[in-house]
């Protein structure tokens, strides 16, 4: 065999990477397909996220995991709630409260955009419990720890956190759900006839 004859292993590599890119593409195909279930979609998770906490019960053990799912899932959701464009870091505003969204009729509309999408936030959501639930399979992921303290850091790490949030949406006036929020045009219309 001569240094210019193509050995048999960038075949088989090629043959791999063939796999695994039509496996991906099967994999977006069927996010794509279950993107509309959003009702759905938070069903399965809720219940993936039970299924683990009877898990992490019934054996016990496995804080630190649990600790984990629950700072990063804190972590998704407080980006889930955060406008993509934060109005504090935009620069050009004179005002001492700083910027805020639009109040008056003149001014620019900008709709809210989460900095993660709802989709998202789902699939990282559900991606997460499935890797939780993985690690409850092997003993060296439960560390021995005294679980009450690390439940005490999170739910002040939770309120903390969450108070913060809540202040940032009141002082820059936006809210990242639609509940309660005004409707105009042909749609407050429809559903102010019903």
């Amino acid at each position: 065999m001569s240094a210019l004859e193509p050995d048999t292993a960038p075949g088989a590599s090629a043959g791999i990477a063939s796999h695994y890119a039509q496996a991906q593409k099967r994999f977006r195909k069927i996010l794509d397909d279950i993107t509309p279930f959003v009702h759905q979609r938070w069903a399965g998770t809720a219940i993936l996220g039970l299924l683990y906490a009877v898990r992490a019960f019934t054996i016990g053990g496995w804080y630190i995991v649990t600790y984990a799912l629950g700072i990063y899932l804190l972590n998704l959701f407080l980006a889930f709630l955060t406008p993509k464009f934060d109005p504090a870091l935009e620069e050009g505003d004179e005002d001492e409260d700083g910027p805020a969204l639009p109040t008056k009729q003149d001014d620019e509309f900008r709709p809210f955009i989460r900095r993660l999408p709802e989709f998202k936030f789902w699939f990282f959501s559900t991606r997460a419990f499935l890797i939780a639930f993985f690690c409850t399979l092997f003993d060296f992921f439960d560390l021995p720890v005294f679980w009450p303290i690390l439940l005490g850091y999170f739910i002040i790490l939770f309120a903390i956190t969450m108070r913060r949030q809540i202040m940032h949406m009141i002082k820059y006036k936006y809210l990242p759900w639609d509940y309660g929020k005004k409707q105009y045009g042909a749609n407050a219309a429809a559903k102010s006839a019903k």
